[in-house]
């Protein structure tokens, strides 16, 4: 993907350039069609390095950035905690000042490319104030920095959980402004939060291409599987899914892209809505294989495992409806 050049959609180089949310939903689009251990991989390089992107110094753009978009360093966002998931303010790693240095306790998990990252951007509390977080740059050869634990889950990917102790920083590791790491962490969110969607996208298309080509190729009872009304019925289901959900992913990333100010709801209802339809859609097609769908390394078997986990990560479904419903909630009354 560094070679091809796809990785520079994951990072923004000049002072004042935006991520382009359409070129990274297109991308992961394309990608998780194709091969979802790729998607991932592209995901986790923006997301790594999204806090520099949009908050980033000079010298951290320069030091950080290049690199990962030839594909020469891999990145990791270091976020959720044992008991501090979608809660933010619930973040018990801390960073407390010593001079000219920060020292980092604490735990994280659930962390994407823990223990083959190169750098992690880790966030931790630097006041009393639960919402005073700070955004660290974490070389992973830091000293004070341990893969604690690999973590096993049901779709291979490379997941951790990491234990800072006595981790020491420079302060020129802080990105932004002390305090910052909230706003940080929020705005990286909702660049990537549409992006989910579209790997969801990506996902369910190649389901209905699997689909399509089973029920025009199975034959039962003497004619083609696509040859029966419920299987058409299902088909259509599917597509209908498919198109409906595209159609709130490139909204959300449109107005992004556009719109001046922050676009919370749309991009939560494209990832609520992609990410749900989307496991109907795979087990709508995993139902059309049969037993033959349950057969371990098969293509539908591996999307239903790798779907289970967008539905979940960066915001569960049940936080986006919360998050959707408080944003209708908040708007004035038209009369």
């Amino acid at each position: 993907m560094g070679q091809a050049g796809l990785l520079r959609h994951c990072c923004a180089l000049e002072s004042g350039e935006r991520l382009d949310v359409r070129s990274l939903a297109l991308s992961r689009d394309l990608l998780a069609r194709r091969e979802p251990l790729a998607d991932f991989a592209f995901a986790m390089q923006g997301l790594g390095t999204g806090p520099i992107s949009l908050y980033g110094s000079e010298e951290q753009r320069r030091r950080y950035l290049p690199p990962v978009i030839q594909g020469q360093r891999i990145a990791a966002f270091a976020l959720s905690e044992p008991q501090a998931g979608s809660d933010l303010k619930a973040i018990a790693t801390r960073a407390r000042r010593e001079g000219s240095q920060w020292i980092l306790e604490g735990t994280k998990t659930w962390i994407s490319n823990g223990g083959i990252a190169d750098h992690y951007v880790v966030f931790a509390r630097t006041g009393e104030d639960q919402g005073a977080l700070g955004a660290f740059i974490v070389e992973a050869g830091n000293a004070g920095l341990k893969v604690k634990e690999q973590i096993n889950t049901m779709a291979p990917h490379p997941l951790a959980t990491l234990q800072f102790q006595n981790c020491r920083v420079k302060d020129e590791a802080l990105i932004g402004q002390p305090g910052q790491g909230l706003r940080i962490a929020l705005s990286t969110l909702e660049v990537f939060r549409t992006t989910v969607g579209a790997a969801a996208l990506g996902l369910a298309r190649r389901a209905l291409d699997e689909a399509l080509a089973r029920a025009r190729s199975r034959q039962v009872f003497g004619k083609a599987l696509a040859a029966f009304q419920l299987t058409q019925a299902r088909l259509a289901d599917m597509a209908l899914a498919v198109d409906a959900a595209a159609l709130l992913v490139y909204r959300a990333a449109w107005a992004k892209d556009t719109a001046s100010g922050r676009v919370t709801r749309e991009a939560a209802m494209a990832k609520l809505f992609a990410t749900e339809s989307a496991q109907q859609v795979i087990d709508g097609a995993l139902q059309l294989f049969g037993g033959t769908g349950v057969v371990s390394g098969t293509a539908v078997e591996r999307l239903y495992r790798e779907i289970r986990a967008l539905r979940i990560y960066e915001g569960t479904s049940e936080i986006q409806k919360l998050v959707i419903a408080e944003s209708l909630l908040r708007e004035e009354k038209v009369a």
